[in-house]
């Protein structure tokens, strides 16, 4: 009795043995397919080599695909435009660099309404400045006035308005830090048919009048 119980056990043993084994083997199989497949993915050819000549070569078409939108948008978003908002047409124009310690700058754009009715801005807004107005320049009696408009800007329909100086145009007050030639300054305008846009305009000189596409 005693002995056939040492034979079933010693063949249990055997098989249970057998049993890790086996798991051991296809573990560790399995361990080096993985370990395989993960050296495979993300094959970069070094310099000077194909990409055709590695089993499994990065993908690069997403990575360009990527960076050319970024550079797409990039460009939609450079200083001076154009942007559309609506019937209207946002482009060109500049802000004036300012001397070292200076707390108001001027600046402006030019709007083309391209609709059949009229617009007029409201509001302009920017986090380089403390507020910005809306001001005209205009001689009156042979003495050059300038006046801020309350009421804003008219754009008439099929008109182009520049804002500019020695015009109308952006008077940016309490300026946070002076403006320096060849920065850019963003700006929110409010219209009140074509609503609120997204605006940058760059930095030019000192002097001069401000440019427009």
């Amino acid at each position: 009795m005693t002995k056939t119980k040492l034979t079933l056990l010693a063949a249990g043993l055997s098989l249970t043995a057998a049993t890790v084994a086996q798991a051991h083997s296809t573990f560790q199989t399995a361990a080096e397919t993985t370990f395989k497949a993960v050296l495979q993915i993300d094959q970069v050819a070094a310099e000077g080599q194909s990409a055709d000549a590695l089993k499994s070569p990065a993908p690069t078409e997403t990575l360009a695909s990527s960076t050319h939108a970024q550079g797409e948008q990039g460009n939609q978003q450079m200083a001076g435009g154009p942007v559309g908002a609506g019937n209207l047409e946002i482009s060109g124009g500049a802000v004036k660099a300012m001397l070292p310690g200076a707390k108001v700058g001027g600046g402006g754009f030019v709007v083309k309404n391209t609709g059949g009715s009229d617009d007029r801005l409201l509001a302009v807004e920017s986090p380089a400045a403390g507020r910005v107005e809306l001001h005209e320049m205009k001689m009156e009696n042979d003495v050059m006035k300038m006046r801020k408009l309350d009421d804003g800007i008219a754009i008439p329909a099929g008109a182009t308005v520049e804002l500019k100086s020695g015009g109308l145009h952006l008077m940016f007050m309490e300026v946070m830090k002076p403006f320096a030639e060849g920065e850019t300054v963003p700006v929110t305008l409010t219209f009140e048919k074509a609503g609120r846009v997204d605006y940058v305009l760059p930095v030019g000189a000192a002097t001069g009048d401000h440019k427009h596409n």
